[in-house]
């Protein structure tokens, strides 16, 4: 683990909730409330890479954006370099770090470049916006040297034709290295990559997860990354030496290094995660979804306890209580999963299962114990 010293990001019991209201003009019932991100707690430190993984409406992507600023949470707090941005943002207390610093050292690239490139402005005048708002001392010469240097370091040459094509010129992985290559002018401490190699070729993800961790090493920066691919996750982190975070109904239900998700997985939910990659299953033979329902649960209504229970194979009357904390495993600081069955002591083991037995059978014969 890091020192506090180089956190960049630090996340503490964050919640996001929002209000979701389906009724006509909302006039006959109130409002519900989604629980999109629920008491996660999670550091980020100077040339990290952290990969949230998870199934669509996990609350990866709400969390993401609530680390860089993007979204204010309902509960908890998000801090840069010690310094609460809402606070900053707000004017609370003592701010030591101003809000437009903060603003430029926390980035995002996201799933689709396009939506971050003006398509009636050349590639050159887009990436031009950021240094002008940001940077107004610098020179139109250095501007433009800055701008044609950065491209040709992404391999787009050369530069000076790629700088003068407007965006439905490019290729999507080329709109992808414009929208990084944007990301990176401000030097930032840490860029959110929101499912930003979802979109490309397998060829393609692979040579942009290169190039980012190239310019990784350039801009001491930090990544972010979000993917509902696990094979995605593990190829960045185990080239990054970073950590692979698994999230479910807006839990963060463990966290570790990715030789131990993926070879020592501990939660059952990251084991059927693995399951689903067939690269990456131990006997690509097995057939059968670890999981007792395809179904995720309302995240307006979600089930108390471990939010897994409901269609875990494992799980017994103890997962219906008080929702599991993220507790260590083999006295490990790296590798936490928020799951009973890591403690051998834990009443989990001396209650009843959720009326699963034939599941808990196959679940012990592709996973163990």
């Amino acid at each position: 683990m890091s020192d506090a010293d180089d956190t960049v990001v630090s996340l503490q019991d964050v919640e996001v909730h929002f209000e979701e209201d389906d009724s006509l003009l909302g006039l006959f019932s109130e409002p519900d409330t989604v629980h999109a991100v629920d008491g996660v707690s999670l550091d980020i430190s100077e040339n990290d890479v952290v990969a949230l993984v998870g199934e669509s409406g996990c609350g990866k992507t709400t969390l993401g954006k609530a680390a860089i600023g993007m979204r204010r949470p309902t509960g908890g707090s998000v801090r840069y370099r010690g310094q609460d941005i809402w606070d900053a943002k707000d004017g609370r207390g003592d701010v030591t770090v101003p809000y437009q610093d903060i603003r430029k050292a926390l980035q995002i690239i996201h799933q689709d470049p396009g939506s971050a490139l003006n398509p009636y402005r050349m590639v050159k005048n887009n990436l031009e916006e950021p240094l002008k708002r940001w940077q107004k001392d610098l020179s139109d010469e250095d501007r433009t040297a800055r701008i044609l240097h950065l491209l040709e370091t992404v391999g787009m040459a050369p530069p000076e034709d790629y700088a003068e094509r407007y965006p439905h010129q490019l290729s999507g992985g080329e709109k992808q290295r414009v929208a990084l290559i944007r990301s990176l002018l401000m030097n930032p401490d840490l860029i959110l990559a929101d499912e930003s190699v979802s979109a490309l070729d397998v060829s393609l993800r692979v040579e942009m997860m290169d190039l980012m961790l190239e310019l990784q090493d350039q801009f001491d920066t930090s990544y972010l990354f979000i993917s509902h691919d696990l094979s995605n996750a593990r190829y960045i982190t185990e080239k990054a030496d970073g950590r692979i975070g698994i999230m479910y109904l807006g839990k963060l239900v463990e966290i570790g290094p990715p030789e131990q998700i993926l070879n020592d997985p501990q939660h059952p939910y990251t084991k059927a995660l693995r399951w689903s990659s067939p690269d990456l299953r131990i006997d690509p033979s097995d057939d059968e979804l670890p999981m007792r329902k395809i179904d995720i649960p309302d995240p307006i209504d979600p089930p108390s306890g471990c939010r897994f229970h409901t269609r875990c194979p494992v799980a017994r009357e103890a997962c219906k209580g008080e929702t599991p904390e993220a507790f260590p495993v083999d006295d490990s600081s790296d590798h936490g999963a928020a799951c009973y069955r890591v403690l051998e002591n834990h009443e989990y083991w001396e209650s009843q299962p959720l009326d699963n037995t034939e599941d808990e059978q196959t679940y012990r014969k592709q996973f163990g114990d």
